[in-house]
């Protein structure tokens, strides 16, 4: 199975977002320099996680983009349907009814078994994907990482997000 880097490369900014500070938001083009990205290929990916409902999208001088939802209740799968869209990986063409021993459609009346072992296998990778947290994987890296690749990635991002100033309450 092979996915597109915008998979990679919206799980890794998904993955940056989770270390930044309550309301805080990251510039897209911050998160482009981050991973090496340019900033409109990305762009594109980031828009498909804010119309999935995974990222939130702020307008403004100090807007950019941060979680919609907290990282327990986003699963890889959430983010691979986001950026490779809900289709199977699969797409059975029915080739067993062409070439020259193809036979009337009579002879197919039961579904390709090529197909039916696809979709099972499909099925099985997208519940594998879904049972894996956005939390988990973020825990894991911190837990595992070398020591020096942690603290280049969070001081990236308390250099880059913008933390939302809240306004004063009168009391």
């Amino acid at each position: 199975m092979k996915l597109s880097e915008g998979v990679e490369a919206a799980i890794h900014c998904a993955a940056a977002l989770t270390g930044m500070e309550e309301g805080a938001t990251m510039p897209g083009a911050a998160l482009a320099e981050q991973f090496g990205l340019s900033s409109s290929y990305l762009l594109k990916h980031l828009n498909a996680l804010v119309a999935a409902g995974i990222f939130e999208s702020v307008p403004g001088p100090t807007g950019g983009y941060r979680l919609a939802r907290a990282a327990e209740e986003i699963s890889l799968f959430d983010i691979v349907l986001a950026i490779e869209g809900p289709q199977p990986a699969f797409r059975c063409g029915e080739i067993r009814q062409r070439g020259p021993a193809r036979l009337p459609a009579s002879a197919y009346v039961k579904p390709c078994g090529i197909n039916a072992a696809m979709l099972r296998a499909e099925k099985a990778y997208r519940a594998a994907l879904a049972a894996e947290r956005l939390s988990d994987i973020v825990a894991e890296y911190l837990a595992e990482a070398d020591p020096r690749s942690v603290a280049a990635n969070c001081a990236f991002v308390a250099r880059h997000q913008r933390v939302q100033k809240t306004p004063f309450s009168k009391r």
